[in-house]
């Protein structure tokens, strides 16, 4: 029996004269899932409630932040406390200045940082900071990696391996985007030559350390440490874009997980509890030359929200109190494992599920495609984005849609990543694994 959204589709009927498309962000609208999106009324733990009464198991959780899942007691307390006080004081206060003392006390590679509002506001200011360390204006990025809608990084690659990006927006100058240059993942020659033609001129790298905004796409082993020694060689820092994997692959993120210490990193997401959030830190010498220490400028008016402060340090000590990182690592591989153990028992299409951490993947392809990975075989994993299946963009959308009516609620994007929490436990994984079954069959009847 199909679920009835009669009451979101009439409130996206409405949504489409006020805000573009409906959505006050693109890839609410469905449109590369189709249908009309679910307009979700609450939620609590796992669960995500519609405003037609639909419940869903969700593994979307906002993009990343809820890593103790919807409404989290400690995190909703932290937040009725602050606002109780005050909502912006546009001032000075204690709780950014806690929430920063944690941070740098407990990332010795974050020796300062300043908050800001959103995962691109960091990501820009960030650059902003390596460029005027280094005298240097060329950035160097990854096709696949995204890092907000800031001009200079919304970007593709240019004809070839790597070279010259060109815009991948509307509004989007030429010659704002002429400063960045895009190299392949998976592929250091590719970084090697645009080093050996560019060197001198790139201020960064900036790289999702765990791509996951056009699939999720882990590198080889020692990848990052070798893209590390080569920045540095040429004078170059090295920028990690830490919005989703930071504070989720391990407290310290993705630097901690692999092992590898970038000059500048980027927070976001997690690091608010929920609340709209973001930060850049590194080095003292180069987060000293931020005004009013130095010259280089960059301020927000809700920046260090005391809202948003007071749900990060609940969301951070939490984490520390807790440390769910292997217990939640653990139940996203089981989840691969369970998928794919499914998959391979229906021949009607290839299924690869990538894991890092508790981010996970479902990438599928035509019944008769060769075999994409196993599960933590790193050496036969989707590393870029040339190496996805081109028919993955097709077969995920009536397998998003089979989920949904079942009351599972995935990214609605064949491009976009789930989530685990500590509110999924294993009657959570195994209700979807065993709906993920029962939606290959009915794609398979139809």
């Amino acid at each position: 029996m199909k679920r009835k959204h009669e009451q979101s589709a009439a409130l996206f009927a409405r949504a489409l004269k006020v805000p573009p498309g409906g959505v006050h962000s693109p890839v609410r609208a469905f449109r590369q899932v189709g249908g009309t999106p679910v307009f979700i009324d609450s939620a609590d733990g796992a669960y995500l409630f519609d405003v037609d009464g639909n419940r869903y198991l969700d593994f979307c959780l906002s993009w990343g932040p809820l890593i103790f899942g919807h409404n989290d007691p400690d995190i909703a307390d932290a937040a009725k406390s602050a606002i109780s006080r005050g909502t912006s004081f546009g001032a000075a206060e204690a709780g950014s200045l806690e929430l920063a003392e944690l941070i740098t006390r407990e990332i010795p590679w974050v020796e300062q940082l300043r908050f800001v509002n959103s995962g691109t506001e960091g990501v820009m200011s960030a650059i902003r900071v390596a460029r005027a360390a280094t005298g240097r204006d060329k950035i160097l990025k990854f096709a696949g990696c995204y890092h907000g809608h800031m001009d200079g990084l919304l970007v593709q690659a240019g004809s070839g391996l790597a070279g010259q990006a060109i815009p991948d927006s509307a509004g989007v100058p030429a010659g704002t985007a002429a400063d960045t240059l895009v190299a392949p993942l998976d592929h250091l020659a590719a970084v090697e030559n645009i080093f050996a033609a560019h060197g001198s001129k790139i201020a960064a790298v900036i790289i999702e350390p765990a791509p996951a905004n056009h699939g999720l796409l882990p590198q080889r082993e020692g990848y990052l440490a070798e893209l590390a020694t080569l920045a540095r060689k040429h004078g170059a820092l090295l920028i990690f874009d830490e919005v989703i994997t930071g504070f989720r692959l391990a407290f310290g993120g993705a630097a901690e997980y692999f092992g590898v210490v970038p000059d500048l990193v980027t927070y976001g997401k997690i690091i608010g509890g929920g609340f709209p959030v973001g930060a850049y830190g590194g080095r003292t010498e180069l987060m000293a030359q931020v005004a009013p220490s130095g010259d280089v400028y960059q301020a927000g008016t809700l920046s260090g929200n005391p809202v948003a402060m007071a749900t990060g340090l609940a969301a951070l000590k939490k984490l520390l109190r807790l440390s769910p990182y292997a217990v939640l690592e653990a139940r996203t591989r089981e989840l691969a494992t369970q998928l794919q153990a499914l998959a391979a028992r229906h021949s009607n299409m290839h299924v690869t599920c990538q894991t890092v951490a508790s981010l996970f993947w479902i990438c599928l392809d035509d019944a008769g495609a060769r075999a994409g990975n196993n599960v933590g075989d790193n050496a036969r994993r989707i590393c870029s984005p040339a190496q996805i299946p081109g028919a993955h963009a097709q077969l995920y959308p009536p397998l998003f849609h089979a989920l949904l009516d079942k009351g599972f609620y995935l990214p609605p994007s064949p491009w976009e990543v789930g989530f685990v929490s500590t509110a999924h436990d294993k009657l959570c994984i195994d209700a979807f694994t065993t709906a993920f079954g029962a939606a290959l069959e009915s794609i398979a009847r139809e």
